[in-house]
């Protein structure tokens, strides 16, 4: 298929999806497309189901490229690799299984395992917040649970706050960029601005891993 059918096939489950997102997941070296002789890309079923497993990772694992990466590659080498996790459910009071989210505190509790007083400690940095309903997103449930886990490794929940504050400075120098795109078209800007956050992520994970291993 060419670049523009792969990308009507996967819209209705993504439809945030562009060109440009896929040719940058191309250059993250999450697939390899065929190019015949005039050097258009071609892509096989095979690719559109590595997009597919990617695309899901990012947005219901909100893992970074470089782990999925990680993960295509083991899946090429024929080692079993965890499928990626479906949207949490939760057992409504009426007894429906429902999405997790948005979800009150009770739900975010018994799903994320945390207390209630870290809970609250994640408010007071600003790490998750409820609605005005008192109400929780799906994204707070992940970011409960990756908080959680850092502090089993050793860093205190009140330490997070400086990530927040870098993750803020770092969205504030992106709607910088994109702000005269925006201008002119928002789809523009805001795919503009989608992408830019998934190479600022990639930078900051690089980073972040050469800082920590200058440590040992």
């Amino acid at each position: 298929m060419k670049i523009g059918q792969v990308v009507d096939a996967l819209r209705p489950e993504f439809p945030a999806l562009s060109i440009s997102k896929l040719r940058y997941l191309e250059g993250a070296g999450l697939i390899s497309p065929y190019r015949v002789g005039n050097g258009y890309r071609r892509y096989s079923q095979a690719d559109i189901e590595r997009l597919r497993y990617s695309l899901r990772a990012q947005r219901d694992e909100y893992l970074p490229l470089s782990v999925i990466r990680q993960r295509l590659a083991e899946l090429d080498a024929g080692a079993a690799t965890a499928p990626v996790s479906p949207v949490a459910r939760v057992v409504a009071r009426d007894g429906r299984l429902v999405d997790s989210g948005p979800m009150d505190l009770e739900s975010l509790l018994a799903l994320s395992g945390a207390r209630e007083s870290q809970v609250d400690e994640l408010v007071a940095v600003g790490l998750i917040s409820p609605d005005a309903r008192g109400l929780y997103s799906s994204g707070s449930l992940r970011t409960v649970r990756l908080a959680l886990e850092i502090t089993r490794l050793g860093i205190p929940l009140r330490n997070l706050r400086s990530v927040r504050s870098a993750a803020e400075r770092e969205a504030d120098a992106i709607d910088q960029a994109v702000t005269p795109r925006r201008s002119r078209s928002r789809d523009a800007g805001e795919e503009s601005a989608r992408t830019l956050a998934d190479l600022v992520g990639e930078l900051h994970d690089v980073l972040l891993h050469r800082a920590v291993d200058t440590l040992s």
